[in-house]
């Protein structure tokens, strides 16, 4: 892409992505995230309207009177997107490209971060880790970033989750808030390192998803491309057997992750690349400003 048409496309990114994180994401992402990093301060008489999470039941039990705990915000925080840069990005059969979806998506996470005045920084993997920006402040580094995300190019085809989990907990000491922005089409056992970022950060998953991934549709005999082996196979998708087979792996794939997610308790979301993010993502960070 010639500098001038890239530019013209960072800056459209920008104004939508922008404008998205101000009047729609900005108020949720404070309450999501910015009362997860609380230390305590002091305990004082329970007022009406506290929550009664609060309670501080000892000190109720000693005065026989409620006494709640104060807590006070952690000003800043350290946002990590994680993001697969694997060759099944390039799929898409509807709207947009998987990839294009996750530029958006991160851009507007990025302005949501600097609008909280958070620190934002990015690994991108494949099967190894790609490239990794340390987290920073600024419009100048988001826009680095979108820069990155649409000019990158990755060395390897593959996808390995777990590798960019490892080198994730090691590089970030600080406890942060990370968004996996993947397919999660991953051949690998990641579950083990998504357990121990788990224990250390708070982690969120952002699965997307084009809908010829859930359900192949009947188009005759057709010669598909692995995107990340460049295997060929030819496939006869108008056997009923095969379209059922299809669907029967990846509600077992979808299935498989909601229970790991489940299991450590991680919150999540599945985006396709024919509908809008906004309601997802809004949908997550409501949950756990609720919490």
């Amino acid at each position: 892409m010639e500098a001038k048409d890239l530019l013209k496309k960072i800056r459209k990114i920008e104004i939508k992505t922008r404008g998205l994180s101000n009047h729609i994401f900005a108020g949720e992402y404070h309450s999501a995230f910015k009362g997860r990093g609380m230390t305590f301060s002091e305990v004082r008489e329970y007022q009406y309207g506290d929550s009664i999470k609060n309670i501080d039941w000892n000190v109720t039990a000693r005065f026989n009177h409620p006494y709640v705990k104060v807590f006070e915000e952690e000003r800043e925080l350290t946002v990590m997107l994680i993001i697969d840069l694997s060759n099944s990005k390039n799929f898409g059969t509807k709207v947009q490209l998987k990839k294009d979806l996750i530029t958006e998506i991160s851009a507007v996470l990025s302005f949501s971060a600097i609008t909280n005045n958070d620190k934002i920084g990015v690994i991108f993997f494949t099967d190894k880790v790609e490239k990794f920006i340390p987290p920073k402040k600024g419009k100048k580094h988001i826009l680095r970033i979108i820069h990155d995300l649409l000019e990158f190019t990755p060395e390897n085809k593959g996808t390995n989750i777990s590798e960019a989990l490892r080198f994730f907990t090691n590089a970030i000491k600080k406890r942060s808030t990370a968004f996996i922005i993947s397919d999660f089409i991953d051949n690998n056992d990641f579950e083990k390192s998504l357990r121990i970022a788990k224990n250390k950060h708070d982690i969120i998953a952002l699965k997307i998803t084009d809908p010829a991934e859930m359900e192949i549709p009947d188009m005759g005999l057709v010669k598909f491309l692995d995107a990340e082996t460049g295997k060929f196979q030819w496939v006869d998708t108008s056997s009923a057997s095969v379209r059922t087979e299809y669907k029967k792996q990846a509600l077992l794939h979808k299935e498989r992750l909601k229970k790991i997610f489940a299991k450590y308790s991680i919150d999540n979301a599945e985006i396709y690349t024919d509908k809008d993010y906004i309601k997802p993502i809004s949908s997550i960070f409501k949950k756990r400003a609720s919490a």
